[in-house]
């Protein structure tokens, strides 16, 4: 019995690689997506838990700040609209400090990447370099 030899032309080669080519973009973009929605499943949560934990450590601060101002009342003996008053004093300076000084150190702040200006910079003086030697020895 004589063997069938299937030959395929350059063409069927070509376009059975082209589909192929096809289907494994589409996968791979399925597989993106796929990956990509699970992991904002998990960062959504995440950010949650995040937020929650703020939200909580937010209020203990809160208590924290309450049991100053009885502290002070109970042991200065003085009323607690002055101790409250004393707290929110030593506070707002506090925030206010912090607030200035952050204020002042993202004016100076440089956001301009020099170092990467200055590299592309070298790189263009070397191009036009290496164009202009090419140039001089073709002439």
């Amino acid at each position: 019995m004589p063997e069938l030899k299937q030959e395929r032309g350059i063409g069927e080669l070509f376009g059975q690689l082209t589909q192929d080519m096809t289907l494994l973009v589409r996968q791979e973009i399925q597989l993106a997506r796929s990956e990509m929605s699970e992991k904002l499943s998990r960062v959504g949560t995440n950010l949650l838990s995040v937020a929650t934990g703020g939200l909580v450590a937010y209020m203990g601060g809160w208590a924290l700040v309450a049991a100053l101002i009885l502290a002070l009342n109970q042991l200065a003996g003085i009323s607690p609209w002055v101790s409250a008053l004393i707290v929110g004093i030593i506070l707002g300076i506090a925030g206010y400090l912090m607030l200035k000084r952050g204020l002042s150190e993202l004016k100076d702040l440089d956001l301009a990447p020099r170092r990467t200006v200055e590299t592309v910079k070298e790189d263009v003086e070397a191009i036009k370099g290496d164009v202009q030697s090419a140039k001089e020895r073709r002439s």
